[in-house]
């Protein structure tokens, strides 16, 4: 392959990723990953138990292989790799449910992103007619598989936060929109004399009521209705807005930041906790990430990933000091802010 051959066939890849995204998606919605999960199967067994041609699953099989989901055998069996397995509700690093809300509530508005550059405006809304979160309210499967893959994606990042960051000296912490709660209950578990507080909509206080219950921690947490653009209620040293503020455009933001002010007591801290956008970005893993959430942000919500800088006026001007910025790991920061005397 000549030089311009390898850069014409770099921005083919590019441009034609999407496939993966949706072959997964197919091998997740037949449960092919657990029903591999046990050892190799031939095509035609499975394709009995998903009800599907057997042509047509060999072909999605072999073509997950390509992307090490799955592996064939020399007798022609299918296994599944240890990338796959995270295909697996049941894997501890699972995945699933960020598959599933990608490609069948995500994918759909991406496909809309000129829409919102020339506009500044969600794709979803455009697409669907919704805006933000509301219609988690009356969809609790949607909601399910919502809350689930946030608890997906903050598990990446949750162990590096409590090990970073000393919750220690905080008599109670409480998690705003924290849905199914992954990250406080990471910090109780490491912190057993701190109690908590999870703070969201009422789509995700049953589920997480009911992990911390499996886990001895629900006595030391209490699960409180409400909407952080009405009020954010009193009775936590600490606030955190993990993967909150980048969902908001900026006067929705500021909201939510001068009601996480009105709830904190004067010796009080606010923690944001998500991505931080530098200057310049480069072609490299991490701000490839970056850059996709950002683009997210946009599609899905009219919002985005913002700079420092942008972080420290918003903060300033809903009445708060900035101090630390604390590297976690996975492209998060925590910025530390005190309330403004």
């Amino acid at each position: 392959m000549n030089e311009n051959s390898k850069f014409t066939h770099q921005i083919l890849n590019h441009v034609n990723g999407s496939w993966i995204a949706q072959a997964v998606y197919a091998a997740v919605e037949l449960g092919l990953p657990e029903r591999l999960a046990h050892g190799p199967r031939v095509v035609a067994d499975l394709a009995g138990e998903c009800h599907v041609p057997v042509d047509t699953l060999a072909r999605l099989l072999r073509a997950l292989t390509t992307v090490d989901v799955f592996v064939q055998n020399p007798e022609g069996t299918f296994a599944l790799t240890e990338t796959g397995r995270r295909l697996c509700a049941d894997h501890p690093e699972s995945i699933r449910s960020w598959v599933i809300w990608w490609t069948s509530n995500l994918a759909y508005a991406w496909a809309e992103l000129l829409y919102s550059i020339r506009t500044g405006k969600s794709a979803r809304t455009l697409v669907h007619g919704v805006e933000g979160f509301e219609h988690l309210d009356q969809n609790s499967e949607q909601a399910a598989v919502f809350n689930q893959a946030l608890v997906e994606l903050t598990r990446l990042t949750a162990a590096s936060v409590a090990g970073h960051y000393d919750f220690s000296v905080f008599r109670c912490v409480m998690d705003v929109g924290g849905g199914y709660g992954e990250l406080l209950r990471v910090i109780l578990h490491a912190n057993p004399r701190t109690r908590g507080i999870l703070f969201d909509r009422a789509h995700a206080l049953g589920g997480a009521l009911e992990r911390f219950q499996q886990e001895g921690l629900a006595e030391r947490c209490e699960f409180l209705e409400g909407d952080f653009f009405e009020e954010v209620p009193p009775g936590a040293d600490a606030l955190m807005l993990k993967s909150i503020i980048h969902d908001w455009p900026d006067e929705k933001a500021a909201l939510i930041l001068a009601n996480c002010r009105k709830a904190l007591p004067a010796a009080g801290k606010l923690l944001v906790i998500g991505r931080i956008m530098p200057a310049r970005l480069e072609a490299i893993d991490e701000h490839r990430d970056l850059a996709r959430s950002d683009l997210t942000m946009l599609v899905a919500l009219g919002a985005g990933e913002r700079s420092e800088d942008e972080y420290r006026v918003l903060l300033e001007n809903a009445g708060f000091n900035v101090g630390r910025t604390i590297p976690v790991g996975m492209g998060h920061t925590i910025i530390e802010a005190s309330p403004r005397p």
